[in-house]
């Protein structure tokens, strides 16, 4: 269970209170609209629009996008 793996290196990451985490499990249709070829992907989103995305494991990327 990979994504368990992935999910647990995140949490440390949840003390941003205005931040929302999701963990998505996308169909085809919904990798194909956003773009997605791999897993996992992170997309960061504000106002419903894609401004960042991040592709792979790395915590220390997700934290510098955050700042």
């Amino acid at each position: 269970m990979e994504y368990l793996k992935v999910n647990q290196k995140y949490d440390t990451l949840l003390g941003h209170q205005d931040i929302l985490f999701l963990l998505v499990d996308v169909d085809q249709g919904v990798a194909l609209k956003m773009e997605i070829k791999a897993m996992p992907t992170f997309l960061m989103m504000k106002g419903g629009d894609s401004t960042d995305k991040l592709v792979g494991a790395n915590p220390d990327a997700i934290k510098k996008l955050l700042k």
